[in-house]
C-alpha cells in the first residue's frame, strides 16, 4: 500500500529526494514525446476509403467506397475482383484488401484525383505460366497468382515518384519498370526491385 493514514505512508518512507526527481522528469518527458494515440488523433484515418481504376486492356472503368464505417463494403469488394480480374481468361479472384489499402494510402499521399490506371490485377496460374515463356522477370509464384499484387500507373503522377511514395509506406513489394511505365505493389515482404 501506498499510502498511510497520514496521506504519505510509504511514500514519504521509500522515497528520497533523487526517486522523486527521477519521477519528475518522467513525467515531465511524457509530455515531449506524444503517444501514438495523440498522433492518429492529429491525422484521422480518413472515415471512407475509396479508389478508382482505368483497366487500360478493356477500358473499363469504376470509381468505389471500398472501406465505410470501419468495415469493407462487399458490393464493391466484388467491383473490384472484377475490374482486377485476369482479363485474358476471365477468371475473378478476391483481391486481398491489405492491397487496396496499401494503394488507397499511395493515392492520398500523391494528393490526386486520377484513377490508378491498370495494367495488371489478379493473373490465373495459366495466364502467369503464358507470361513467362514470353517475358523475362515473371515469377512462377507471382504474387499476382494469389490476388495480391498489381500493376498500375497514375496519369499525371511520374512513376519514379509513384515508386518512392509506395517505398515509404513499407506495406509490401515495390518493383519500378520505367520502360513499360509502370510500378508494381504487392502485399508480399517489403522488397524493392
Amino acid at each position: 500500500m501506498w499510502l498511510s493514514s497520514d496521506g504519505f505512508g510509504l511514500w514519504k518512507r521509500n522515497s528520497s529526494r533523487r526517486t522523486f526527481l527521477k519521477w519528475g522528469l518522467l513525467a515531465a518527458s511524457a509530455t515531449l514525446f506524444p503517444s501514438p494515440t495523440l498522433a492518429a488523433s492529429r491525422d484521422p484515418a480518413p472515415p471512407e476509403r475509396s479508389l478508382s481504376f482505368y483497366h487500360v486492356h478493356t477500358g473499363e472503368s469504376l470509381d468505389t467506397v471500398y472501406w465505410c464505417k470501419g468495415m469493407y463494403v462487399s458490393a464493391a469488394l466484388a467491383d473490384i475482383n472484377y475490374i482486377l480480374r485476369d482479363f485474358h481468361t476471365e477468371e475473378i479472384k478476391s483481391i486481398d484488401t491489405r492491397l487496396l489499402d496499401l494503394l488507397s494510402a499511395t493515392h492520398r499521399r500523391l494528393d490526386t484525383r486520377e484513377p490508378f490506371h491498370i495494367f495488371s490485377g489478379y493473373r490465373s496460374p495459366a495466364t502467369n505460366a503464358l507470361l513467362r515463356k514470353h517475358r523475362r522477370g515473371v515469377s512462377k509464384n507471382s504474387l499476382h497468382i494469389h490476388g495480391k499484387a498489381a500493376d498500375i500507373y497514375l496519369p499525371g503522377i511520374r512513376i519514379s515518384l509513384l515508386r518512392r511514395v509506395a517505398m515509404s509506406i513499407r506495406g509490401g513489394g515495390v518493383g519500378y519498370y520505367p520502360r513499360n511505365s509502370f510500378v508494381h505493389l504487392d502485399v508480399g515482404p517489403v522488397r524493392y526491385w
